[in-house]
């Protein structure tokens, strides 16, 4: 295993890493409405969409990958009202590409963030 840490996305707020290559496989862990300094993003769903997928690009390719290479993401939501929103900024960034997915509702996100992402990534 191999730790892929950057300082382009927020630091580990507890005991895990940004991301974890095994083989050619890159596992983020889930990224929150965090900048790269720590400070939260708590604007709207869109705001907070966005950067959760800065992070999660700066983690991937951190790793020597790119968002082309997802293949599938998790994205917990706080309120499944906001699936939409979340939708088309994901669809923006994402563009042609389209990773598998699963969207959830949860009841509680760390720091009450809108929105939660984690990533699987094939490197090669």
């Amino acid at each position: 295993m191999n730790i892929v840490q950057t300082a382009n996305a927020p630091a580990a707020i507890g005991p895990y890493a940004q991301g974890v290559v095994v083989g050619n496989m890159l596992y983020t862990s889930g990224q929150i409405a965090l900048r790269p300094d720590g400070t939260l993003n708590d604007g709207d769903i869109e705001s907070q969409t966005r950067q959760v997928l800065s992070n999660l690009q700066a983690i991937i390719e951190a790793a020597g990958g790119s968002l082309q290479q997802v293949v599938k993401t998790t994205v917990f939501l706080k309120n499944l009202d906001d699936f939409v929103a979340m939708n088309q900024v994901y669809a923006e960034v994402f563009g042609t590409h389209t990773p598998a997915r699963s969207t959830v509702q949860v009841a509680k996100l760390p720091r009450d963030v809108l929105v939660e992402i984690e990533t699987i990534v094939a490197l090669a």
